[in-house]
């Protein structure tokens, strides 16, 4: 159980959209555009790096366009980003993004609450959007939110999920993210789920994506594992969260989730040494502490000096051997 030894697993970053659409500051755009440039040599499979959303909607990805025609595109690595509508799909064209990634959500009321549309209509406005794409040679991913439940509605039916996830398929998608929005998850459910959905539709790259709202994201991205996904979302730092759920926190943290994988022996081809450095780099650029562990704390061999007057205490300790009893 978790031998990682061989496995290649492929990371994704989202904290320059997922993340930082959630932040009350502004990133300029010169500062985006370096950090995505830094994310790009570290080893991902695919950075999102903005939404095509209007900027009034989402103030603090306004710059999407520039942002896209100025980061240095690295061989290997997929610069996808989100995009709600045909509108969108035809600026993200422009702007020769790699992929398209899509979104709505299981659940019913928070499709309502997060995109003011019906499942129905958003199912009708993907199709379009996603014909746009695969007209133009760009693939389709479709994320799905709300997987592992609501923070409205409760558990989310298993079957309406493998339903939608069908209904991607039947659009032309090559890849689904099963996407737990809010941090409801737990393993057995995350096992089960990942799962039966691969084996349902083999044919489709399948992407899990966790929050750490109850402090499960890094198990259940252990599950996903041995349930056969092989392709993660995180978040630089942990940053990110859901304006529908009260209390809810960002996406697992890339340092802390490579850290871990690679200690247990899976090959992510991610740095985090590099991964540490950039997020350092983003706390300063939001300016508050993130909630990542590794960035803080240093990998697990990190040394540190001994206590100071450790050689006297060291001393005594030894001079103690060497004393004669009576």
């Amino acid at each position: 159980m978790f031998e990682g030894k061989g496995i290649k697993l492929r990371i994704n970053e989202v904290a320059t959209r997922d993340g930082l659409q959630n932040e009350a500051v502004f990133v300029e755009t010169d500062d985006k555009v370096q950090l995505v440039d830094q994310l790009s040599g570290l080893g991902y499979s695919k950075i999102e790096v903005t939404s095509f959303t209007s900027p009034t909607a989402i103030p603090a990805l306004k710059d999407a366009e520039a942002v896209m025609h100025r980061i240095r595109r690295a061989p290997g690595v997929v610069y996808t980003a989100l995009i709600p509508n045909a509108r969108g799909g035809e600026r993200a064209l422009e702007c020769r993004v790699d992929e398209f990634n899509l979104v709505m959500s299981a659940s019913e009321t928070h499709n309502l609450a997060n995109l003011r549309m019906t499942r129905q209509q958003s199912l009708r406005q993907l199709s379009e959007v996603a014909a746009l794409a695969l007209g133009a040679g760009v693939p389709v991913n479709i994320s799905l939110s709300c997987v592992f439940g609501c923070p409205m509605e409760g558990e989310v039916p298993q079957t309406a999920v493998l339903d939608l996830v069908g209904r991607f398929a039947s659009l032309g998608a090559t890849g689904v993210t099963l996407c737990d929005t809010t941090g409801m998850a737990y393993p057995t459910q995350v096992f089960q789920v990942c799962a039966s959905v691969a084996q349902a539709y083999p044919e489709l790259n399948i992407t899990g994506h966790f929050h750490n709202t109850r402090g499960m994201g890094l198990v259940n991205t252990l599950a996903a594992v041995e349930a056969g996904i092989r392709q993660f979302d995180m978040s630089l730092g942990g940053i990110g969260g859901c304006p529908y759920a009260p209390g809810a926190s960002g996406n697992v943290a890339t340092e802390d989730v490579v850290h871990m994988l690679q200690c247990m022996g899976y090959d992510t081809g991610v740095d985090v040494p590099g991964l540490i450095g950039a997020a350092h780099e983003l706390e300063r650029l939001v300016g508050h502490e993130l909630p990542a562990q590794v960035s803080r704390s240093g990998e697990r061999l990190k040394r540190h000096a001994p206590p100071a007057g450790f050689e006297e205490i060291q001393a005594r300790a030894l001079a103690r051997d060497t004393t004669p009893t009576t």
